[in-house]
């Protein structure tokens, strides 16, 4: 009868066998990828045909002297306005209604075309007084005076 196995010798590839399997291993991935590695490498030609692989390669060589700038730039107090105030903007915007915002900025386009005609008569006290009874100038006065009303409560606010 045999003898069971009582020690198992596990086998250690030396450094050069451990190099020549890495190789092996990677010739197998280049065969496999050749596609994607041809593709990488002409975009790497590019880049550096165009310079932005150098101009790459420093600023990640100055990567802490860059991020020292931007972080200054950054804590800068008009970069914190900007953010502050786009933050602002985007919730005033969330809270108009998107039909109203068209229709006002439709309506301000039709305004500069109007407004870019020649005038071809004096502007009077009196040609004033009769504007108001052109229906889209009253409506627009009236749009302005109610606007300005809104505007005026929210600032007494």
């Amino acid at each position: 009868m045999a003898e069971p196995i009582s020690m198992i010798k596990k086998r250690v590839l030396s450094e050069e066998e451990l190099k020549q399997q890495s190789l092996e291993q990677l010739k197998d991935s280049v065969v496999e990828h050749e596609q994607a590695i041809d593709k990488a490498i002409d975009v790497l030609n590019e880049l550096y045909g165009s310079g932005i692989l150098e101009a790459t390669e420093a600023l990640l060589k100055a990567k802490a002297k860059v991020a020292e700038i931007a972080l200054h730039q950054a804590n800068r107090p008009e970069v914190t306005n900007i953010i502050n105030n786009g933050i602002a903007a985007a919730g005033a915007l969330s809270a108009i209604n998107p039909e109203h915002t068209a229709k006002l900025l439709t309506g301000i386009a039709k305004g500069l075309e109007e407004a870019g005609k020649p005038q071809e008569e004096k502007l009077t006290i009196f040609s004033l007084l009769g504007a108001l009874k052109d229906p889209d100038v009253n409506r627009a006065i009236g749009f302005g005076l109610r606007f300005l009303k809104g505007l005026g409560k929210e600032l007494g606010e």
